[in-house]
């Protein structure tokens, strides 16, 4: 397996975190950043942020791996509001993918 690249959220992602919030976790999609803090995750590209919501509005996360493709993140807010993201998981980046659905599942599972 490929080593990891570095991540970092772009500015308009870290402008929008509260003083006290931690971040968490980063991983990388084809043309996305998923980032994870203690209180919320947040979908965004280079230009703008495509969801951003605390961790009891998401309702499903689903990860399928295939092969000779990218995987597939799917995370579905309780909203209809909110609209759903889908994102294009190199398999190099493939670990921080698995590493951020388990801890959105931990932060689900806390209520």
């Amino acid at each position: 397996m490929s080593a990891e690249r570095e991540v970092t959220p772009p500015p308009h992602v870290l402008q929008l975190l509260d003083p006290d919030e931690e971040l968490r976790h980063q991983a990388p999609a084809k043309d996305l950043v998923l980032v994870l803090t203690d209180r919320r995750l947040v979908v965004a590209d280079d230009d703008r942020v495509t969801l951003d919501i605390p961790y009891p509005r998401l309702r499903r996360v689903q990860l399928d791996v295939e092969r000779s493709r990218p995987a597939t993140l799917v995370l579905v807010p309780e909203s209809p509001e909110d609209e759903p993201q889908v994102l294009a998981i190199p398999h190099a980046d493939l670990e921080r993918a698995a590493s951020a659905v388990a801890m959105i599942g931990r932060r689900l599972d806390d209520g």
